[in-house]
């Protein structure tokens, strides 16, 4: 038998800042290790989905993925998160990851961000007021230091609600705003953080320099960014397989004939690593497509299994090995 380290959600909640989320996933993203995009199956009857996606990070010696229910009868979500030692494969965690889930969803944004955006950028503009975007913002600020973030989601108690708590907790000046151009025009960086299935923004509001990051766009048929956003743009998904396979607005903007498989500049692993430059110019437009990856989340769960075993959080229960469950030994 193994023991393995099972860790809840409250276990989890505020063991880890967002900079240590975002070092994390940095790391795991610049080693490049075998990851592949996510595979959903949807049923009809409940309606919901069941989605995973793993990872190896060879470095750093983990591996693992997420595995989560989303909708069925019960019309919530539940996030599962096993971890693995890369050398032994031995299990060495079962976290809840449910509480993690903004946070490392947040520091692959934040991540792009640093790798992609100008230097001397000042105002953020935010298209979402949810958990996600919450999570997006905390990751921004941490890379740069904004002095204004413009904030639009359709619901006007949302998005005023999101501008006050978010206030209180990041160095820069939060309001809401009335349309999401109001919040795209003049910013140096646009995140969206939505589940549109349509453009949440027009391309040509986009100022040159400015620096987008889309962390929507996990499904063929979801787009918040329009072809002519990515048009303009330098373009660096996630991860490359990606782009193709469920990246939403980069498979709907190249069967319009406006983009192709050659406007991938390379993903952000390459980008991380150098074997692609990032930002080239201070008038050029970034798109980096986050639509969710295995790499963040094996990052995060190692880095929080860590920090939960040097605190003694946490209880441990036996998996037992193929080798004597299989042949009864």
């Amino acid at each position: 038998m193994t023991d393995t380290l099972f860790l809840r959600s409250e276990d989890l909640a505020g063991l880890a800042d967002m900079e240590e989320y975002v070092d994390a996933v940095r790391e795991g993203y610049r080693q490049q290790g075998p990851a592949e995009p996510r595979t959903k199956l949807v049923n009809q009857d409940p309606p919901g989905m069941l989605t995973s996606y793993v990872a190896i990070l060879p470095e750093t010696g983990a591996m693992g993925g997420y595995t989560y229910a989303a909708g069925f009868g019960e019309g919530d979500v539940h996030f599962m998160t096993p971890l693995f030692d890369a050398e032994s494969g031995d299990p060495l965690a079962m976290l809840d990851g449910a509480s993690m889930n903004p946070f490392k969803t947040g520091a692959v944004g934040g991540v792009g961000v640093d790798a992609l955006a100008r230097d001397d950028v000042e105002t953020l503009a935010i298209v979402g007021s949810g958990a996600q975007a919450r999570g997006q913002l905390r990751a921004a600020a941490t890379v740069r230091d904004f002095a204004t973030v413009n904030v639009y989601s359709p619901t006007k108690e949302h998005r005023e609600s999101f501008a006050s708590e978010m206030n209180g907790e990041v160095a820069a000046s939060v309001g809401a705003v009335a349309s999401s151009d109001a919040a795209v025009e003049g910013a140096d960086v646009v995140v969206t953080a939505t589940n549109a299935s349509e453009p949440v923004f027009d391309g040509d509001l986009l100022e040159p320099g400015t620096h987008v990051t889309a962390m929507g766009q996990y499904d063929p048929e979801k787009r918040e960014l329009d072809a002519q956003t990515l048009e303009r743009a330098t373009y660096v998904p996630d991860l490359r397989a990606r782009a193709t396979s469920d990246a939403g607005a980069f498979i709907q903007a190249m069967d319009e004939g406006r983009v192709t498989e050659d406007d991938i500049h390379g993903d952000l692993g390459e980008v991380l690593a150098g074997d692609v430059p990032g930002r080239q110019s201070d008038d050029e437009i970034t798109v980096f497509d986050s639509g969710g990856t295995g790499i963040e989340t094996v990052a995060s769960a190692y880095m929080l299994y860590e920090k939960a075993f040097g605190s003694g959080l946490g209880e441990t229960f036996d998996i037992a090995p193929g080798s004597e469950a299989l042949t009864g030994r």
